[in-house]
């Protein structure tokens, strides 16, 4: 494994050579990051409740003994309301707002995940079991300088992809947007994307509207790059473009787990 990585410009060409960090060194740990995404996951959903009176808004009572009938509470013309199980009755046991779904992990615990995902960018194997088209000879993790950042319009976004070789990447994510109907698109989920490339830039700029235009490309900052980019779903090996400075200020981040992990692998 090449302890250097190449630099490459707006037009796919090598610039320059930096050191390869710990971080992209590393055997990544599935195990760790699938749990530490599944505790992350329990914050992302919105408490849920019923309203205290649901389903009890009735005259119905109880008719008693002697009518041939179950004695669940009943209107004057004999149907069936309040209890559980009866049309427009009230839940049994009904989910409370108030109820902590939020799970929590290690803040060392999570760097240490990530710092594993972020490992996983730079396994070609990994990459592309996860999915992802590569060309034959493309070498990760892909780093890129400041010409790039300056792109600001979806056709040069583009045109930098196809000059990485990520052609038959992009046609795979065109290739597989879904529409849903139903429940599904009522509730605010009519589209199924499938995942591509992830950009990591510290100052998107124009980058982060031209990326924006394509489906399943999604560009974040170093500082607030997490599993949820990096691993969806808790699957390591997502695609990553880094930007030469996002680099060092993933260093700076992971700085608090470095030694650790160092100290297991040396």
């Amino acid at each position: 494994m090449s302890d250097e990585m190449a630099v490459l410009n707006a037009e796919g060409n090598e610039v320059s050579r930096i050191p390869k960090p710990w971080f992209m060194k590393i055997e990544p740990d599935p195990v760790v990051v699938k749990r530490v995404y599944t505790l992350m996951s329990s914050g992302w959903h919105t408490p849920q409740g019923r309203n205290l009176m649901a389903g009890k808004r009735t005259v119905a009572i109880s008719w008693g003994v002697d009518h041939g009938m179950s004695r669940v509470p009943r209107l004057s013309t004999g149907r069936a309301r309040f209890a559980p199980g009866t049309v427009k009755g009230r839940l049994a046991h009904p989910p409370l707002s108030s109820k902590v779904i939020v799970k929590k992990v290690n803040r060392k615990e999570k760097l240490l995940a990530t710092a594993y995902a972020i490992a996983a960018t730079a396994n070609r194997d990994i990459v592309i079991r996860r999915g992802h088209r590569l060309p034959e000879g493309r070498i990760l993790p892909i780093i890129f300088d400041e010409s790039v950042r300056s792109i600001d319009k979806a056709k040069d976004f583009q045109g930098f992809l196809e000059k990485l070789g990520l052609t038959e990447e992009m046609k795979r994510l065109k290739k597989g947007l879904k529409r849903r109907s139903g429940l599904p698109a009522k509730r605010g989920r009519g589209k199924k994307r499938r995942v591509g490339p992830l950009v990591v830039v510290s100052d998107g700029g124009g980058l982060v509207k031209a990326a924006g235009n394509f489906s399943g490309v999604d560009v974040v900052r170093p500082d607030e790059v997490s599993l949820r980019e990096l691993a969806p779903n808790g699957t390591l090996g997502r695609l990553t473009l880094w930007s030469s400075d996002s680099v060092d200020a993933i260093e700076k981040r992971l700085s608090s787990v470095g030694e650790k992990i160092q100290a297991s692998i040396s």
